[in-house]
């Protein structure tokens, strides 16, 4: 457990940032960047950085219960940082923060010792619910402690509204995510014998917008559409079953297939049998889906909604649609149209991959937070 949470790096530099990440497991969008940020040759290349695993939970089931082994680890966590803070003495902090929920309240405790040393903070938002937060009392006198006299990282500009209360924009600084290139074929192509392939990929969860997907799969079968849905992901609050019971009583059973949680190999599969990515989401909590920078890398045009920061993903009406949320209707539309127009869904899969390769490749996210925490370094150095 020990070399998990708290990895030492024996490179020597004047500049020490000490890491605070989530890593997997469990596997989601924070612990995903998190390992990135950790494995980074070019990020470990430009800093002297040592490293400690925030994250409690080591399954999904964990997540958000209390138990005794999760205590044991937070306890321990505090120890690592503790430890950390006097012997490494790092010149900067950076920190995944939680933004609300009983898990905000992990990360205080952590926080809090971290300014008892005096030590500059950047936070490294993943997730959103400030402004929810903050109409109770008590979070707002939380959050007004935590973030005083502190800088951000956001993943878009329109998740600012979420902080703007406690952070001027001369201390916030925008980073979209980036993933490595995974997809090696040159072009895409459609099969003439085979019908168009839908592809949801996200843990089965009800508010990821999959009841949404199955209902506008029943329009298009009752418009006559030939077409196959694929969802893929781990089971959540929706079971296998529950999904199975859905698809039955919506009688589509023949059109949608639920193949369980897919990685390496598999994942790849599903993405290049793929013809158009669906994601209706109404996660309140969606701020920068993953699973839609490798749809876009796997040339595939995406239907989604406008949650957080996917308009800046998502260009409406060139790489994909924007749909409003929970509109059934509107969702089948815009999938109709991509099914009947092959050409179109090819266009702007090209545009997707293209926007991809501009803008969220692995190495250009890792150059954008080695020059955030290299700027917030060089203040901290001249001041």
């Amino acid at each position: 457990m020990k070399s998990d949470l708290c990895k030492t790096s024996t490179k020597i530099s004047k500049r020490r940032i000490l890491f605070f990440l989530q890593t997997p497991p469990p596997i989601h969008g924070s612990s995903i960047v998190g390992e990135s940020i950790k494995k980074s040759q070019l990020i470990n290349d430009a800093f002297n950085n040592q490293y400690i695993n925030i994250n409690i939970s080591q399954e999904v089931n964990e997540v958000g219960g209390v138990n005794i082994k999760k205590l044991f680890r937070y306890l321990f966590i505090l120890w690592c940082t503790f430890s950390k803070l006097i012997f490494f003495n790092p010149n900067l902090c950076y920190v995944a923060i939680t933004s609300k929920g009983i898990a905000f309240y992990k990360d205080v405790f952590l926080i809090l010792l971290i300014k008892l040393f005096r030590k500059k903070i950047i936070y490294h938002f993943h997730n959103k619910g400030v402004s929810q937060g903050q109409n109770n009392s008590v979070n707002k006198f939380f959050y007004n402690l935590v973030f005083a006299n502190t800088k951000a990282i956001l993943l878009s500009q329109y998740l600012f509204y979420d902080i703007e209360h406690f952070f001027p924009t001369s201390n916030v600084h925008i980073c979209p995510n980036g993933i490595s290139n995974l997809y090696k074929g040159e072009t895409k192509t459609t099969n003439p014998n085979k019908p168009p392939q839908i592809l949801f990929l996200s843990n089965l969860i009800e508010t990821k917008g999959v009841f949404i997907l199955l209902e506008a799969c029943a329009i298009l079968k009752h418009k006559g559409l030939i077409f196959q849905c694929t969802f893929v992901g781990g089971e959540g609050n929706i079971s296998s079953a529950k999904f199975n019971s859905k698809a039955e009583s919506l009688n589509i059973t023949s059109n949608v297939t639920y193949l369980g949680k897919k990685t390496g190999i598999e994942k790849d599969r599903v993405f290049c049998e793929a013809d158009i990515f669906a994601f209706p989401t109404f996660y309140e909590l969606e701020c920068f889906p993953l699973v839609l920078l490798e749809a876009m890398q796997y040339k595939l045009p995406i239907v989604t909604t406008l949650e957080g920061g996917i308009k800046d993903i998502v260009k409406d009406g060139e790489t994909g649609f924007l749909v409003p949320q929970r509109n059934v209707k509107i969702l089948a539309d815009k999938i109709e149209y991509l099914i009947k127009n092959t050409e179109i869904r090819l266009q702007m899969g090209e545009a997707g991959r293209k926007k991809y390769e501009e803008s969220f490749t692995l190495n250009k996210f890792e150059n954008n937070i080695i020059q955030i925490l290299d700027n917030e370094l060089n203040i901290e150095i001249s001041g």
